[in-house]
């Protein structure tokens, strides 16, 4: 699956994942490799990124912090979330 993040000033993230979760605005969900089609929007809280081997451009890279599971963290104040063919689209303010 692949994964972009952007905001108003730039595109934060771009990679193949294994999975990304993200605060829905009724509740946190996971995406998974072909998840079916979905838009939601979501609200402040922290985008949970897995990947095998993403890796963050230089200019962004201390927008994120990694967690004890290794997973990648952002965190966001509220966005809309894109899924379709397997490529994920997250606008985020």
């Amino acid at each position: 699956m692949y994964l972009e993040i952007v905001t108003p000033e730039a595109v934060l993230f771009s990679s193949d994942i294994t999975s990304v979760s993200v605060p829905g605005m009724n509740g946190e969900f996971q995406l998974l490799d072909h998840h079916a089609p979905i838009v939601s929007t979501l609200k402040d809280g922290e985008i949970r990124i897995e990947s095998k081997n993403a890796s963050l451009d230089d200019a962004h890279k201390d927008k994120f912090t990694q967690t004890k599971d290794g997973k990648l963290s952002y965190t966001i104040n509220s966005g809309t979330l894109e899924l379709n063919n397997n490529k994920v689209i997250i606008l985020a303010d």
